[in-house]
C-alpha cells in the first residue's frame, strides 16, 4: 500500500438534491438546470467522476472533426462540451454555454440518471455512458480530490475509502450511478462503455462509438484517432490535460489531472484488509445487478497460459 499525506485546506460544503451531494452553486441554480431544454440531436457524454469522461470527449471530438488535429486543438476540451450542472461564477454556467451553442451539441454531465434534466429523456437525446471499475475509480477520485481545490479535501486514503463507499462524495454513490445508467440503457438511446474495454481494445470501442453516432471514417483516420487519444499523448496535450487551470483551482504539483490511466493501479493503494472489506460491501451493493466489471487487465502472458503449447 502506498501512503500519502494530504494538505490541510478549507473544504467546500456539499449540499444535496434528492440525496445526491452536489456543488452548492449547482443546488442554488437547480431549477435552471432542471429546466434545461435538450434537443433530439444532442449527444450527452455521461459518467461517474474519474471514469474516462475526458477520454471519451476527445474521441468524440476527433470523430466529429474527422481527425483534423488543428480543429481539435481549437480550444480546451471542457469549452467544447458544456458541463451541464457545473456553475463557477463569474464564469458562465454549463447551461448558459449550452444555450448559446449551435446544434448539434455535445454536452457533458456527471449526474445520475434519476436527476438528469427531464428533457434529455423526453427528446430521446443520444447518450454515451462510460463506467470504470469501483476500485480504480476510487483511487483516481482520491487523487483528483487532493489536487482539485473545488472539491472537499479527501483526508487520508483510509477515510476516503469509507466516504466513497457511503456515497458521500460529489455526485453521490458510484454503485447507484453505474447501476442506474445500466438499467436505463435498454429503454433509451444509450451506448454503455467500459473504461477497461477502451483501454484494452480502443479500435473496437471507437468503432462502437462510430456506429452509435452513424459516422463513417477511413482506417487512416481511425488509427490517427487511436493514437492521439492514447493516454500518453493526451497527458501531454494542454487541450485535454487541464494544465491550463490556475493552481488555486487544480494543483498539478500535488497530482496531475491525468495520472496513470492504467486498470489495476488500486493494488498499489488498498491493503489486503481494505480489499476484503471493500469486496464484501461491493457484493451487497451490487447484488441483483447484471453489471460486471474487470478490476485489472490480463497481460499477454496470462492470456497465453489459457492456450498451452501442444507437442
Amino acid at each position: 500500500m502506498m501512503a500519502l499525506n494530504t494538505e490541510v485546506r478549507k473544504s467546500p460544503q456539499l449540499r444535496e438534491v434528492e440525496g445526491i451531494p452536489l456543488q452548492p452553486a449547482t443546488v442554488d441554480n437547480w431549477s435552471q438546470i432542471q429546466k434545461f431544454e435538450a434537443k433530439p440531436d444532442d449527444l450527452l457524454i455521461c459518467s461517474y467522476p474519474k471514469s474516462g469522461t475526458t477520454w471519451i470527449q476527445e474521441i468524440v471530438d476527433m470523430i466529429e472533426q474527422n481527425g483534423d488535429l488543428e480543429k481539435c486543438q481549437r480550444t480546451i476540451i471542457h469549452h467544447c462540451h458544456p458541463f451541464i450542472e457545473w456553475i463557477e461564477p463569474p464564469q458562465p454556467s454549463g447551461v448558459d454555454q449550452a444555450n448559446k451553442m449551435p446544434s448539434p451539441r455535445i454536452l457533458k454531465t456527471h449526474l445520475p440518471g434519476q436527476i438528469l434534466p427531464p428533457s434529455f429523456w423526453k427528446e430521446n437525446s443520444k447518450i454515451i455512458y462510460v463506467a470504470r471499475n469501483a476500485k480504480d475509480c476510487l483511487v483516481s477520485y482520491y487523487h483528483f480530490s487532493r489536487m482539485n481545490k473545488k472539491l472537499p479535501a479527501p483526508g487520508i486514503l483510509k477515510e476516503f475509502v469509507e466516504t466513497f463507499k457511503a456515497g458521500k462524495v460529489l455526485w453521490g454513490s458510484w454503485y447507484d450511478h453505474v447501476k442506474g445508467w445500466w438499467d436505463a440503457k435498454d429503454k433509451h438511446r444509450i451506448l454503455y462503455l467500459f473504461y477497461e474495454d477502451v483501454k484494452e481494445d480502443p479500435k473496437q470501442e471507437i468503432q462502437k462509438i462510430l456506429k452509435f453516432l452513424k459516422k463513417d471514417i477511413s482506417d487512416e483516420i481511425l488509427n490517427k484517432i487511436i493514437y492521439h487519444t492514447s493516454f500518453d499523448v493526451m497527458k501531454q496535450n494542454p487541450m485535454t490535460n487541464y494544465t491550463t487551470f490556475p493552481t488555486n483551482v487544480m494543483d498539478h504539483s500535488i497530482s496531475p489531472f491525468m495520472r496513470k490511466g492504467m486498470p489495476g493501479d488500486w493494488k498499489n493503494y488498498f491493503t489486503v484488509a481494505q480489499n476484503e472489506e471493500f469486496d464484501k460491501d461491493y457484493e451487497k451493493k451490487m447484488a441483483g445487478s447484471t453489471l460486471t466489471f474487470r478490476t485489472d487487465l490480463r497481460t499477454i502472458e496470462e492470456v497465453l497460459m489459457d492456450f498451452p503449447p501442444r507437442f
